[in-house]
C-alpha cells in the first residue's frame, strides 16, 4: 500500500515534479527588467568599492592612452613625413610604441583585478542562492524540477560570470573611449566632429530596438535550458527504470523535443543579438565614408591637413570599435541579465514558514502525539486530510494503512512540519508544534523512508549524518544495533568505503540498514517508518525488521505499513481513506469487524504468513 499523496495534487504540479512544465496556451514571457537586475548585481560589487576604483583608474588610463595613438599618427604625417624628418618620425614611432605597450599593460591589470572582484562577488551570489534554497519549503521543490534548479545554480551563474568578469571593464572602456574620442574630435575640428555625431543616434536606435527582443529571447532560452537539464537529470538518474520498461526511445523523443525547444529559443535569441554586428559594420563603413568625403573637401579648401584627416579616420574607426564591442557584449549581457532575474526569482521566494517570534525550545520529550481536528490540502480548496483526530501515546506503535493516495504520507509531512496545517492543531506532550522551534522538533523525529537517500561519501560519514558530532565508535555502535556492521566490514574499505552517487554500489537492503543506523545514531523520541521494508525481499526484510524492532523500543513510532508483519504487532492500526480515519484498533479486532480493513486485508494481504 504505497502512499504517494502527491498523486492527489493537480496535474500541473505533478508534471513539474517530473521536470516538465505544463503547456500554457498563448503564454508570452515578460520582458526582462534590465535596470532592476543590473542594480541588484551591482549590490554584490559594492563591498569591493576600493578595488573597483582601482579598476576604473586603470580603465581611464588605458582609454586615454588609446586616444594618444591616433593623435601621434596625425602629428607624424603632418610634421615629419612631409618634411622627411626621419629622426622625428623614429621618435614619434617609439613614443607610439610605448603608448600602446602601456595601454596593453594597464588593460591587462584592469582585467586581472576585475576577474578577482567578479569571482568573489559571484561566490557570494552562489552562496546566497544555495543557502536560500536550504530555507525553502518542500512545496517549492514540488513545483520546481531538479534540473531547473541546477540550471540556475550552474548555467545562470555562469552567464553572469561571463558578463561580469569579462565584459564589465570592456563596457566601461568602450563608453569612456567613445566619450574621449568625441571630446578629442571637437577639440581638433568641430565640423568633422559634428559629422561623426550623425551616425550615433541611428546606431543607438538600432541597438535599443534589437536589445528589446534580445532580452526576451535570452530569457526564454534560459528557461528552456532549465527544462532540458530536467529531462537529462531524470534520464540519467532513472536509467534502471528506463531500461526495465524499454523506454529508451520515449526518453530520446522527450529529449529531442526539449532540445528542439532550446534550439529554437537559441536561434531566436542569438539571431537578434547577431543583428547588431552587421548593422554596426555598415554604419562604421558609412562613418568612414562621411569623414573621408567631408575631410577631403575641407582639405581641398585648405581648412584641415592630411594628418588631421588621418587622425579623424583613425578616431572614427576607434569610435566604431567600442560600438562593435558593445554589440558583441549584448549576447553575454542579455544572457546574464536573464540569468540574474531567474536567480533573484529564487532568492526572492519566501522561505519556509519561519518559527513564531516566541517559539520555545523543545527539550527531551516523552512522545505523546495528538492530532486534533486537523485539516490540510496541498491546494487550499482540495483537502487531503479532513478534520482528523488521532492520538499516539508515548511508546506506542501506530500503523497507518489505507489505499494509495489516502493521505498516510501527508500525516507524516504534517507532523514534521514539512507542510503547515490549515486548521486544527498537532501537539507533542501537549505542546502545539507550531509553538516550538522547528529545528528542535525535527531533532526529536527520526525518519526511515522507503526511498533511502545516501550521499556520495564514506559509509561512516553517511551514518554520522544522523548526528554530526558523533564519534566513530558511536557510529559503529549504531551500525551494530541496525544489524549493518557485518556487511559494512565486508566492503572493500569497511566503514571508509566511499559510496557512489545514490549509493548505487549497495543493495536496496544494505542502503536501508544504513538509514536505520543513521536513525539509531540520531536517537529520536518519535520514529517514522515510511514503507521502510516494501522494496526488499522477504529474507532481507527479516533483517531490517529485526533492526527496526530494536530501534522502535521505547519510542513512539508511526509506521506506514506495507506488509502484514509490521501491522500485526502495532498497538493501534489506523485505517485511512480519502483523508479520513474510517477505522482503528488492533489488527485482530479490525479483522473481526469485517469492515474496510478486513476488505483491504483480503485484497492485499491474504496469503501472507503471519
Amino acid at each position: 500500500m504505497s502512499d504517494h499523496s502527491g498523486d492527489r495534487r493537480p496535474d500541473s504540479l505533478r508534471m513539474r515534479m517530473h521536470g516538465r512544465s505544463p503547456a500554457v496556451p498563448g503564454r508570452i514571457e515578460k520582458a526582462l527588467n534590465p535596470r532592476r537586475a543590473m542594480a541588484r548585481l551591482f549590490n554584490y560589487l559594492k563591498p569591493f568599492r576600493l578595488a573597483l576604483g582601482l579598476v576604473l583608474l586603470l580603465v581611464v588610463a588605458y582609454t586615454l592612452l588609446g586616444l594618444v595613438g591616433p593623435y601621434l599618427m596625425g602629428v607624424a604625417i603632418d610634421r615629419f613625413i612631409g618634411s622627411k624628418d626621419a629622426a622625428g618620425l623614429v621618435r614619434t614611432a617609439l613614443l607610439m610604441l610605448g603608448v600602446y605597450l602601456a595601454n596593453n599593460a594597464f588593460q591587462a591589470a584592469a582585467n586581472w583585478v576585475m576577474a578577482r572582484i567578479s569571482q568573489r562577488a559571484l561566490k557570494q551570489l552562489r552562496r546566497d542562492l544555495f543557502e536560500h534554497l536550504q530555507t525553502l519549503s518542500l512545496s517549492f521543490f514540488d513545483t520546481h524540477p531538479v534540473g531547473e534548479l541546477m540550471s540556475r545554480l550552474t548555467n545562470d551563474i555562469d552567464a553572469i560570470n561571463q558578463a561580469v568578469s569579462q565584459n564589465v571593464t570592456s563596457l566601461i572602456a568602450s563608453v569612456l573611449s567613445m566619450l574621449g574620442i568625441l571630446i578629442a574630435m571637437f577639440v581638433l575640428n568641430p565640423w568633422l566632429a559634428l559629422a561623426t555625431l550623425l551616425v550615433v543616434p541611428i546606431m543607438l536606435w538600432f541597438t535599443e530596438f534589437v536589445a528589446k527582443y534580445t532580452r526576451r529571447g535570452f530569457r526564454e532560452l534560459q528557461k528552456q535550458l532549465g527544462g532540458l537539464n530536467g529531462v537529462m537529470e531524470e534520464a540519467i538518474s532513472g536509467q534502471k527504470v528506463i531500461k526495465a520498461f524499454r523506454q529508451n526511445h520515449s526518453v530520446i523523443a522527450a529529449f529531442r523535443a526539449q532540445n528542439q525547444a532550446v534550439f529554437s529559443a537559441g536561434v531566436t535569441a542569438n539571431s537578434y543579438a547577431m543583428l547588431l554586428m552587421p548593422l554596426t559594420s555598415v554604419l562604421g563603413n558609412f562613418f568612414v565614408i562621411v569623414l573621408a568625403g567631408l575631410g577631403g573637401w575641407l582639405a581641398l579648401q585648405g581648412l584641415v591637413s592630411v594628418g588631421m584627416i588621418a587622425t579623424f579616420i583613425n578616431y572614427g574607426q576607434n569610435f566604431i570599435n567600442p560600438l562593435r564591442q558593445l554589440a558583441n557584449m549584448y549576447n553575454a549581457i542579455q544572457a546574464a541579465l536573464a540569468g540574474a532575474e531567474r536567480v533573484f526569482d529564487i532568492i526572492d521566494t519566501p522561505p519556509e514558514t519561519p518559527d513564531e517570534p516566541d517559539a520555545a525550545p523543545l527539550g527531551r520529550i516523552a512522545g505523546h502525539v495528538r492530532f486534533e481536528d486537523v485539516r490540510f490540502g496541498y491546494l487550499p480548496d482540495v483537502p487531503v486530510i479532513k478534520n482528523m483526530t488521532l492520538e499516539a501515546r508515548a511508546g506506542q506503535t501506530i500503523a497507518l494503512v489505507g489505499p494509495t493516495g489516502a493521505g498516510k504520507t501527508t500525516i507524516i509531512n504534517l507532523l514534521t512540519r514539512f507542510y503547515e496545517i490549515q486548521s486544527g492543531r498537532i501537539t507533542i506532550d501537549g505542546r502545539d508544534i507550531r509553538a516550538v522551534k522547528k529545528a528542535d522538533l525535527r531533532r526529536q523525529l527520526g525518519l526511515v523512508l522507503q526511498d533511502t537517500f545516501l550521499f556520495a561519501d564514506t559509509v561512516m560519514e553517511n551514518i554520522r549524518f544522523g548526528r554530526l558530532d558523533a564519534t566513530d565508535e558511536e557510529c559503529i555502535r549504531a551500525a551494530q544495533i541496525a544489524d549493518a556492521d557485518h556487511f559494512i566490514r565486508q566492503l572493500p574499505e569497511g566503514y571508509q568505503t566511499r559510496l557512489s552517487e545514490r549509493a548505487g554500489n549497495l543493495s536496496q537492503g544494505q542502503r536501508q540498514l544504513l538509514s536505520i543506523a543513521r536513525a539509531v545514531l540520531a536517537d529520536p523520541a518519535i520514529l517514522i517508518l515510511d514503507e521502510a521494508t516494501s522494496s526488499v525481499d522477504t529474507r532481507t526484510e527479516a533483517r531490517i525488521q529485526k533492526a527496526l524492532l530494536r530501534l522502535m523500543q521505547g519510542r513512539t513510532s508511526f509506521v506506514i505499513a506495507h506488509r502484514l508483519s509490521t501491522i500485526r504487532d502495532a498497538d493501534n492500526v489506523v485505517v485511512i481513506n480519502h483523508g479520513e480515519i474510517v477505522e482503528q484498533g488492533s489488527h485482530q479486532d479490525l479483522l473481526e469487524r469485517r469492515g474496510f480493513y478486513h476488505h483491504l486485508y483480503l485484497s492485499q494481504f491474504k496469503g501472507q504468513a503471519i
